[in-house]
């Protein structure tokens, strides 16, 4: 063999890997950019409760709905996402609602797992009605008129106190609005900041 034919073989075995590398890097899609706002659905695997939770507690959902941007699938639906209970606050029997605010911390695509920040999906309890403290005065009369019923006057004083008590008690059962979310419940939350998610060949991330 020539030098010529030498030096030109060994030039094209060069080149090989130079134009693999090349063809594989016209061939791979751009990555996909997810803006801020973008809306992501997911469902719970597992039931979350304000009376149950505590911030700090980590939960897992799945995704519910494919985020698409513009023709490409950035997640896929059934897409893992682990999430933060950012506040927990249970209800008080007589004040104080009830507040269970969550968020939503990495997405797994295609076996990587991708740190993800979004908004506080928020729920806030129902208010201790008016009817409570009804309730609770109208325990007391119905006491007292039960007592005057069966011991006259003195009866009302003894009635009137265990009227109270039990018109108290039957406020502290029914008062409690406490927040519970089952398992399957879907939540939709809003990326705070952009993420971007590389894309493979098949058009899917």
């Amino acid at each position: 063999m020539t030098n010529r034919k030498r030096r030109l073989l060994t030039g094209f075995t060069a080149a090989l890997p130079v134009a693999f590398l090349l063809g594989a890097c016209r061939n791979r899609p751009d990555p996909v950019t997810l803006p801020e706002e973008t809306a992501i659905h997911v469902m719970l695997n597992n039931t979350l409760a304000s009376d149950r939770n505590r911030p700090g507690d980590r939960f897992e959902a799945t995704v519910a709905q494919a985020v698409v941007i513009g023709n490409k699938t950035a997640i896929p639906q059934g897409a893992s996402v682990e999430g933060l209970v950012v506040d927990a606050r249970r209800s008080g029997r007589l004040k104080g609602r009830a507040r269970l605010s969550l968020a939503l911390e990495t997405v797994a695509v295609d076996g990587r797992t991708y740190e993800i920040h979004t908004d506080t999906n928020s729920r806030l309890g129902g208010r201790h009605k008016n009817r409570n403290i009804a309730f609770i005065g109208g325990g007391a009369g119905g006491g007292a008129l039960i007592g005057a019923v069966a011991a006259g006057g003195k009866g009302a004083l003894i009635g009137g106190p265990i009227g109270a008590g039990a018109g108290t008690a039957a406020a502290l059962l029914t008062g409690k609005k406490d927040i519970t979310l089952p398992a399957e419940t879907e939540l939709t939350f809003r990326l705070a900041e952009p993420i971007t998610i590389p894309m493979t060949n098949n058009g899917r991330s």
